[in-house]
């Protein structure tokens, strides 16, 4: 698994030091020995990454510290014509330690260096603020543009939302990783109702497919001890990909989840099929030439992603529903953006709105309101 100690270079402008993030950063590069190199303005930071390129060191070896001045407390923007969970997301950092080659990251051709943002003192504030009027449970996560807890325990951003949100009962933080890396994270008293969450595969799509990240050992083994630290999980099928005899494959890795993970722990799992944008399928073959995640046959779907034909995400969806549902009765299982026909088809249920859904799975989470 790849760590923060496999950087090979930090470039950082010398005011951002007055931000907790940033000093963290510099403090631990130093410690790790790994090269800091200081920009002074956009265009420097621009002629040191030229450089950088040229010494053939890869995005995920290069991390930038830098301010944020966009959105960092937003709405899933989901996908057209289909069903989402009204997911909120914050905005800590953009691109990530791991190199998986499904990920849609990869369309960003003119990204170079995992950005850490480093003012995000406000994060709190914003969800507490926003949670006071929301009419649901507020599910929320940092997990969307790059992986939550890769560096988590230099960054100190788990440690520090968790602290300052445990007391608010109508928040539920997500931390989404394929990592093993919580050992920081154990100790935290009040945990409020923090979710420590794995994106799972099998290990030969892991193998393949999810370069840098931690085995699926490896993170079922971090499920357990944060299970056993008083945490809530969460677990992500997401993408499910083809492959000969893949169903026995995924379905060896839920028989191994049942057998190590504590069921009243899971509050939510979910399922979404390998997708792809138009055009998503020539810059991977670039990147990665001799992957095999596009030789399926696929078909634009009514988001204009391209899917697996209709037919065959039901049958796979309800494989893994019916399994899923036999170990873990009482866990959330839902679709990641599939329109209302899937839904029907695999669980029997007529969403015809995004909110729909979200107001089911917040009835789900107010049962467990105070139960750590």
């Amino acid at each position: 698994m790849i760590r923060f100690s496999d950087i090979k270079v930090v470039l950082y402008k010398r005011e951002l030091l007055s931000y907790n993030i940033a000093k963290r950063i510099v403090e631990a590069t130093k410690k790790s020995g790994i090269p800091l190199s200081e920009y002074t303005c956009e265009e420097d930071l621009g002629s040191q990454l030229e450089i950088i390129q040229k010494n053939n060191l890869s995005s995920k070896e290069v991390l930038i510290l830098k301010e944020f001045h966009g959105r960092k407390f937003q709405k899933c923007p989901g996908s057209n014509n289909v069903i989402c969970c009204n997911y909120y997301l914050l905005n800590t950092c953009f691109n990530c330690l791991y190199d998986c080659t499904y990920c849609f990251l990869n369309s960003y051709l003119n990204s170079y260096g995992i950005v850490q943002f480093v003012n995000l003192d406000e994060l709190s504030d914003s969800i507490n603020e926003f949670s006071k009027n929301y009419h649901n449970i507020v599910r929320v996560g940092t997990g969307e543009f790059t992986d939550s807890l890769m560096f988590d325990e230099i960054t100190g951003i788990a440690h520090d939302l968790i602290e300052k949100t445990c007391s608010n009962k109508k928040i539920f933080l997500e931390f989404k990783t394929k990592s093993a890396n919580i050992d920081h994270l154990l100790d935290i008293k009040d945990k409020g109702h923090t979710v420590l969450a794995w994106t799972l595969n099998t290990p030969e799509n892991i193998k393949l497919y999810e370069h840098g990240a931690a085995t699926l050992k490896e993170r079922l083994d971090a499920a357990v001890l944060a299970q056993k630290a008083g945490y809530f999980t969460a677990f992500h099928f997401d993408p499910i990909i083809r492959s000969k005899n893949f169903i026995d494959d995924y379905i060896d890795v839920m028989d191994e989840m049942a057998q190590r993970l504590n069921p009243e722990k899971i509050l939510w799992i979910s399922l979404g099929c390998f997708r792809h944008s138009p055009g998503f399928k020539d810059i991977i073959k670039h990147k990665f030439p001799y992957e095999r995640l596009t030789t399926e046959e696929m078909f634009p779907g009514i988001d204009g992603k391209m899917r697996y034909i209709t037919s065959e995400r039901i049958k796979i969806f309800k494989t893994f529903y019916q399994r899923l549902h036999l170990y873990f009765p009482k866990t959330f299982i839902y679709l990641c953006m599939e329109d209302s026909f899937v839904w029907k088809e695999v669980f029997g249920i007529d969403y015809n709105a995004s909110e729909e859904l979200e107001n089911d799975l917040s009835q789900h989470l107010k049962s467990f309101v105070n139960c750590n």
